[in-house]
């Protein structure tokens, strides 16, 4: 069993009906009203934050946050005892031959894809929710918007963020000229 729905389904099970409301009115900002509206448990409250990418077994400070504005203590300690009992975050684990070759390939695609960005970003899989609220984060700058969106596909994928997978999405999107040059600077830097 997955250990971080198990630890989500354990929050879900000791929240109260009015604690499920109060998550519902802290967590506006992140989901839809209509959304909102239809959440009857926890669990589809954490279905949602999950699919939006607003919480991973990785990334929890949403979730803490959240706990913490319910004044749960309980559920916050639990919450630490995952993460500390966790492996810690495994961006951080990547071997230091792929995290070059995952940042050369960044540094290319910085450089060298235009307006288009987004199409890659959504090819990597990440959700149009979270591209939105990188782009709501960074505005009028689209340089930044795309480093970011770089960096929520490479903490999304951990210690799986591969730079043959970036160069898989460019094709993908038809970017072959940049795919080549992500290719070429990888082999130089060997």
């Amino acid at each position: 069993m997955d250990p971080f729905l198990a630890l989500l389904n354990s929050i879900s099970s000791r929240l109260s009906p009015d604690e499920l409301s109060n998550l519902k009115f802290l967590c506006q900002s992140k989901i839809g009203k209509r959304k909102l509206q239809a959440v009857k448990m926890g669990t589809e409250l954490f279905s949602i934050l999950l699919e939006q990418q607003d919480i991973t077994p990785y990334d929890v400070a949403f979730l803490r946050e959240i706990l913490e504005g319910l004044k749960r203590e309980d559920l916050v300690t639990e919450l630490k005892h995952y993460e500390e009992a966790g492996e810690g975050d495994p961006a951080e684990q990547l071997g230091i031959e792929e995290k070059h070759k995952v940042e050369t390939a960044f540094e290319v695609i910085r450089e060298s894809v235009g307006r288009n960005w987004k199409m890659l970003i959504r090819k990597l899989g990440i959700s149009d929710a979270k591209i939105d609220r990188i782009v709501a984060a960074h505005p009028n700058n689209l340089e930044e918007q795309m480093v970011q969106c770089l960096l929520a596909w490479k903490k999304s994928k951990g210690k799986e963020a591969k730079a043959e997978d970036l160069v898989k999405a460019l094709r993908a999107c038809k970017m072959n000229l940049v795919a080549d040059k992500v290719e070429d600077a990888l082999q130089a830097a060997v």
